[in-house]
């Protein structure tokens, strides 16, 4: 009987059901032994068995901890998803190698008096050197000739979605009107449905927001504020082109109304500049890190001139809605190590290389997005629906998302889909973008015979 397998089944249930913890360190082989009752050459052939298995890693001179990622070691670029698991084409969380920078940066803050300090509460308005940080984010790499966002009108949430819902609490009071694009970000629909807000769909076209819109819905009824993506809009993978946003700035002064735009993937386009730039002084402009820097983080930040930052930072707390210190400090040594602009780099030139992928492999159709987006917006053949190509796609295992999903108004939704492309590997994605162009070319009937 190999009873060391045994012990090592043993150690891998308590590591699978949370009972020892990614990180957490092992006893020494000898003490193993001891404590177990077992020849020395039994406990290492455990500990060789569980770092066979991918659930350990020895570290020179430090001992042995359970892995955070419990694969196997070495080098893991995964080529291809076991046969049936599902691609997921609809949550966007790019993920690229030099995320592995981000590593160094956290050593010196498990130092005790650094993480005492870092595990204290912030709140909404969080530190100087968190606001200055932040502000830096926001302002892209170089920052606009004409904009650079203050450190004094920083305020922080727990991620980007609390940051959205905290915004729209601060400008649009129950039973309120927010004016939203006609079809966009879902989660804006589930904040204003909790908060008793009603959406007004705007008009959209090719090119995004058209040019009276907002004017049009707010002379229906008085709008409390506007919710736009400028720039690589969600879904429709666009931005605004400048004349158009510089008519919509005009729009919006000259109704009184004020903005929150939705920056998450503008890291993307750093060249475009913002809203808030031409509408400082009624533009609340949020953002994330999830996206710009990794899935695992959720930290939000809002740019809030002062007319609304009292409202804004009694939203966030008022609804719990306030940051992680350890998070935010984190950020602050990542954007002064450089880690924060090397990642951006990396996912621009990831998200053009999908891009152009999509645009390959799906050549013919009829596909909107921007060239540096991790998204595209695809109008379907007149042959199919969006819930029945969703449904086709589905039993290919490949999840997209539909047009409904996006869009304010029920009724009215167009026979499209939005395909994300950061998630899975490329050759995972490549298959799922082969698939979707088959299942295209082909009818619902043909797909049944």
């Amino acid at each position: 009987m190999d009873d060391y397998r045994l012990i090592a089944d043993e150690i891998a249930n308590a590591i699978t059901d949370g009972r020892l913890r990614p990180g957490q360190q092992l006893p020494t082989q000898r003490a193993f032994a001891r404590r177990r009752g077992i020849a020395a050459s039994t406990a290492g052939r455990v500990y060789r068995e569980l770092a066979l298995r991918g659930l350990t890693t020895g570290e020179v001179g430090r001992g042995t901890f359970v892995r955070a990622d419990q694969r196997a070691p070495g080098p893991h670029i995964p080529l291809a998803e076991p046969a049936g698991a599902p691609i997921d084409l609809e949550l966007n969380y790019p993920v690229v190698p030099e995320q592995a920078l981000l590593g160094a940066a956290l050593a010196p803050m498990l130092r005790a008096d650094a993480l005492d300090a870092a595990l204290r509460p912030v709140g909404a308005v969080g530190t100087a050197a968190c606001r200055h940080a932040f502000a830096q984010l926001a302002s892209g790499p170089h920052g606009s000739p004409s904009w650079q966002a203050s450190p004094e009108d920083v305020l922080f949430a727990g991620n980007g979605r609390q940051a959205v819902a905290g915004a729209v609490a601060a400008l649009v009071p129950p039973g309120g009107r927010l004016g939203v694009e006609a079809l966009t970000y879902p989660v804006v629909k589930a904040v204003a449905q909790r908060l008793g807000i009603t959406l007004v769909p705007l008009a959209v076209d090719e090119h995004g927001l058209r040019t009276g819109a907002v004017t049009a819905a707010h002379r229906a009824a008085p709008l409390s504020a506007v919710y736009l993506q400028p720039r690589l809009q969600n879904p429709l993978g666009g931005s605004l082109p400048p004349e158009r946003r510089a008519t919509l700035a005009d729009e919006l002064r000259r109704l009184d109304l004020p903005v929150i735009e939705d920056a998450i993937w503008s890291f993307l386009r750093p060249d475009l500049v913002p809203l808030a730039a031409l509408l400082p002084e009624r533009t609340i402009l949020v953002d994330s890190v999830s996206k710009r820097l990794a899935p695992g983080l959720t930290t939000g930040f809002a740019v809030v001139p002062g007319a609304f930052r009292d409202r804004m930072a009694a939203a966030l707390r008022s609804g719990g809605w306030t940051p992680s210190g350890f998070a935010l400090e984190a950020v602050v040594r990542w954007v002064g190590d450089g880690a924060v602009a090397a990642v951006e780099a990396a996912k621009r030139s990831d998200a053009t290389a999908r891009q152009l992928l999509a645009r390959e492999v799906l050549s013919g159709q009829h596909l909107r997005a921007d060239p540096c987006s991790y998204y595209v917006w695809w109008e379907l053949p007149t042959a199919w629906r969006a819930e029945t190509f969703v449904a086709a796609a589905a039993r290919e295992s490949i999840a997209i998302t539909p047009a409904a999903a996006f869009a304010v108004d029920p009724r009215v939704s167009p026979s499209a889909v939005r395909v994300g492309l950061a998630s899975p590997p490329v050759p995972v994605l490549t298959h799922a973008l082969e698939t979707l162009a088959r299942i295209a070319r082909s009818t619902p009937e043909e797909l049944l015979e």
